[in-house]
């Protein structure tokens, strides 16, 4: 008989979707004190008239429903468009000591953040201090650093392409590529992997091409959490009799069955619409070991169909005329060995194989992959060998088939297309000069690890972050922690309050409020619209009706103009003022420095918005070789550390009522866990192999060694779930103190969050013990990092 649950931990066999997703939207909306408004604003989400959701960058259908919002997008609109606000008397109630003893989840949970405030270190409060003085000293603090490149600029994914484009414009002026940026921990590896490719840092497929796919790769991801309004999509495919074939270390509830609150049938008769066809639960780190598995197995048959003279398998036609590198694929492919594959995937030869067959009988397909591929040490050459497995059968540029990299934030695609990035291409600064009139700088800058080394270790002396909670959501806490510290200046652009704001830089620290995406924004011209790209390049307005949570609350494009000007003064000659005033004119400037933005503002006021034209779809190659290129990885593991029975594999996840660092509430729903986030999930083999029984507590230490004895997470529960052997998996932010800044892809910078290899001890037992007193995970509060 089995032992009873620990505490907070259930069996849920529900599908994803359904009753339970509508009850969560409905405590959501209870919580943040809006149910009615609430309701209404819902409607407005992902609307052509309306605001696009701040959520996840799923794309919008042409014809969209009255409820084009998802459980998770519904709860990060609620979160947003709260009627909680915290002013000058919370902050004089509250010392930032008083705050940081408060879980993570409580700070955002108190509300809107009203006022721009300054930190006073003699009173430990933050205080309330007027836009102009704030602004004024934000420009002498960063006007007077001996180099530009040691003031560091952070953008979260969902600033639009206005104010991006505004704050690249500015960064530039001002002389430094310095732009750290949230797609350096996501998808870095996409950007930097599909240009070797295909030529092309983006997905080359449209909403409309899962029309026409009749098999889907799915690997390493979650829509149910993370982009639920997928969900719609991949249903519809299964319905229709395509085949979906999973690829994830954990069975995701939505990728097994889904019930649609948008059916009435399913709803009413409590059924749910089974989602892949095949599910193979790949080992943590072994995807592409996984993914060259296929690639053999498909030339195997391709091998027998041509000894059998039947037709190929293949894509020789497409091969020779379009490839590259074929040949160099093709011997790496014969010298690896079956049982390398094998032991590192976790899965067997005959699974792979019939993916093989299933594959090489579509006529049709679409991989879609998300951070389970890229946040690894080995996620470029990851992303590439996904590329490979589609280039084989022709599947990219023609309708139905292609690559499709699920991004995060709504418009981070967006960010990095207007110019966020601190390795520029010599195409876009010359356009800069071009247009404004001066020679931007040339050299790279610093992505996210790089710049919280160089704050780390002295040599960034400013940070300047539009959005984000960027100590949290790096990795290497500790690293960054002692990086805002060691800062002479912080400036935080902000809906609401997190703990990086709490970190105070040595000098001077500033939070500043702005508006969100539900929110009416009001300038000089009148009301104003911002864009933003969502997954599969679709361009689009988005204008909030909400009024603003306080009169001085301003928009982020006003923000940044107004540190610019108080910066640079009338350096480079640029109407910050215009700009703000009519954000059309904002938009003339993209597209002169963007010629794919061609028309722009006219474009955009079309209902659904435009897409950017995207080379690899339309089989134009912008690579070296002018072709897509086949891009070969040798070996199978991941690191040295694969074959040591002491280490387990630990891929760290987000909760479903968690959207990036935002905890909406201590609920893990699809898996079981209640009220609480400190746990560690292992399946039930490798619990008895290590001496351990559901409930017991343990430490968790990294099991690389880099020079730090703090890289370990206490007072972790044990959970038991259906993973593969020598993994385990917890959630984020609270293990990153296990992931040095060390850890990370080496050609991307992308922090290899999901698969770090651990070892695991009785709580209390392990080395380094007793220079962390703070517990992971309980009750949100995530990092043993000190105030």
């Amino acid at each position: 008989m089995r032992k009873p649950r620990p505490e907070g931990i259930k069996d849920y066999t529900g599908p994803a979707g359904g009753w339970g997703a509508l009850k969560a939207v409905a405590i959501s909306l209870k919580a943040q004190q809006i149910v009615q408004r609430g309701a209404q604003t819902l409607l407005k989400s992902n609307q052509p008239d309306g605001f696009d959701c701040p959520s996840c960058a799923w794309p919008d259908p042409k014809h969209t429903s009255s409820f084009e919002f998802c459980e998770n997008g519904a709860k990060a609109v609620a979160w947003e468009s709260t009627a909680k606000r915290i002013g000058a008397e919370f902050f004089a109630t509250h010392s930032v000591s008083d705050l940081w003893a408060k879980t993570d989840h409580w700070l955002e949970g108190e509300g809107r953040v009203t006022e721009p405030l300054r930190y006073n270190a003699a009173t430990d409060h933050y205080e309330v201090v007027g836009w102009d003085e704030a602004l004024a000293e934000i420009g002498a603090g960063l006007a007077k650093l001996e180099d530009p490149n040691q003031a560091e600029f952070y953008t979260s994914g969902r600033c639009s392409n206005e104010a991006a484009f505004l704050l690249q414009l500015f960064v530039r002026l001002y002389g430094t590529n310095n732009f750290p940026d949230c797609s350096n921990m996501c998808h870095e590896a996409t950007s930097v992997g599909l240009p070797k490719s295909i030529g092309i840092g983006k997905g080359t497929v449209s909403l409309e091409d899962f029309d026409h796919a009749d098999l889907i790769f799915s690997i390493g991801h979650n829509p149910g959490t993370n982009h639920p309004r997928m969900m719609a999509t991949l249903r519809e495919v299964a319905r229709r009799g395509g085949k979906i074939i999973a690829f994830n270390p954990l069975k995701e509830r939505s990728l097994e069955r889904f019930e649609s609150p948008q059916s009435v049938v399913e709803m009413a008769t409590l059924s749910a619409t089974p989602i892949a066809t095949s599910y193979l639960q790949v080992k943590v780190g072994g995807d592409a070991a996984a993914i060259k598995g296929i690639c053999k197995a498909l030339v195997a048959l391709d091998k027998a169909a041509a000894a059998a003279g039947a037709p190929a398998v293949i894509d020789h036609e497409f091969i020779a005329e379009h490839t590259a590198g074929f040949d160099a694929l093709i011997a790496d492919l014969e010298t690896s060995d079956w049982a390398d594959i094998v032991h590192a995937s976790g899965l067997g030869q005959s699974d792979l194989e019939e993916v093989a067959r299933l594959y090489s009988q579509s006529t049709a397909a679409i991989a879609c992959y998300g951070m389970g591929i890229t946040q690894h040490r080995t996620g470029t050459s990851n992303v590439q060998q996904i590329a490979n497995l589609l280039l084989l059968r022709g599947n990219i540029g023609r309708p139905g088939a292609g690559i499709c990299p699920l991004r995060g934030h709504s418009n981070v695609q967006g960010d990095r297309t207007v110019g966020i990035t601190e390795r520029p291409m010599p195409m876009l600064l010359d356009k800069m000069q071009e247009v404004f009139g001066f020679e931007p700088p040339r050299e790279h800058g610093h992505s996210v690890v790089e710049s919280i080394a160089a704050m780390r270790d002295g040599k960034a002396k400013a940070v300047v972050c539009l959005g984000g909670n960027l100590a949290i959501a790096s990795s290497d806490p500790q690293a960054c922690a002692q990086g805002f510290r060691n800062m002479d200046l912080a400036v935080h652009i902000t809906t609401k309050l997190n703990r990086t704001q709490l970190l105070m830089a040595k000098g001077a620290t500033y939070i500043l409020p702005c508006l969100g995406r539900t929110e009416r924004d009001l300038q000089e011209s009148g009301p104003q619209s911002v864009t933003v790209e969502d997954s599969m390049s679709m361009v689009h307005a988005s204008r909030g009706f909400l009024m603003p949570p306080g009169e001085n609350v301003r928009s982020e494009p006003w923000i940044v103009a107004g540190i610019a000007k108080a910066t640079l003064g009338a350096k480079g000659g640029i109407d910050w003022d215009g700009y703000v005033a009519n954000y059309d004119l904002i938009r003339d400037k993209i597209e002169a420095v963007f010629p794919a933005f061609k028309d722009y503002n006219v474009r955009v006021r079309q209902p659904g918005g435009f897409h950017l034209p995207n080379s690899a779809a339309e089989r134009i190659w912008l690579t070296d070789t002018k072709k897509a290129n086949f891009m070969v990885a040798p070996g199978v593991e991941e690191d040295e550390t694969t074959r040591d029975p002491s280490v387990l594999r630990l891929t760290t996840l987000r909760s479903h009522d968690q959207y990036n660092t935002t905890i909406y509430a201590l609920d893990d729903r699809y898996r079981g866990v209640f009220g609480r986030r400190d746990v560690l999930f292992m399946n039930a083999k490798e619990l008895a192999r290590l001496g351990f029984e559901e409930g017991d507590v343990v430490d968790v230490t990294t099991a690389l060694d880099f020079k730090r004895d703090d890289r370990i997470v206490q007072g972790l529960m044990l959970v038991e779930h259906a993973l593969p052997d020598g993994c385990c998996a917890s959630y984020y932010p609270e293990t990153q103190p296990l992931i040095a800044l060390e850890d990370h892809d080496p050609q991307s910078f992308t922090p290899s969050y999901k698969s770090v290899p651990v070892q695991i001890h009785a709580a209390g037992t392990n080395r380094g013990a007793d220079r962390i007193v703070e517990r992971a995970g309980v009750a949100g509060q995530p990092l043993p990092v000190k105030a």
